[in-house]
């Protein structure tokens, strides 16, 4: 999986998300949403762009979801559904699209469940995950 991040508001990192298989083919694009980058702060910052190791996950609040490994001086950092930048503690939400869903003037992610149900069809139990800025 590899995210590039497009932009950032006060409020939130916006940026695409693509499948890559072996053979270096895109075979899956998505949309992402998550809080800017504030030097890696617990419940208010992105993580840092690089290279970490992803395993499905399982929890009663998200159901099934994904779990970012090895995220230096942070814990469970999660890729699950949600729309808004409020619905992320520093977690990545999933959406077909960026679209504006609410009155706040930041955009949004559309489609999240429809999105992580086809991500976890998809994905295998672990893999990796990179994370770029443009």
């Amino acid at each position: 999986m590899l995210i590039i991040r497009t932009a950032e508001t006060k409020h939130q990192t916006i940026g695409q998300g693509m499948l890559i298989d072996k053979s270096g083919q895109k075979n899956f694009d998505f949309c992402t949403l998550e809080l800017p980058f504030l030097g890696n702060q617990k419940l208010i910052s992105c993580i840092p762009p690089g290279s970490y190791r992803v395993e499905k996950r399982r929890s009663e609040k998200f159901g099934t979801h994904f779990h970012i490994l090895d995220v230096q001086d942070r814990t469970l950092i999660l890729i699950h559904f949600g729309n808004y930048h409020r619905n992320s503690t520093g977690c990545i939400l999933v959406g077909s699209e960026h679209k504006y869903l609410n009155m706040d003037s930041e955009l949004d992610v559309a489609n999240s469940l429809g999105t992580m149900k086809k991500l976890l069809e998809l994905l295998p139990a672990t893999f990796n995950l990179t994370i770029m800025k443009v």
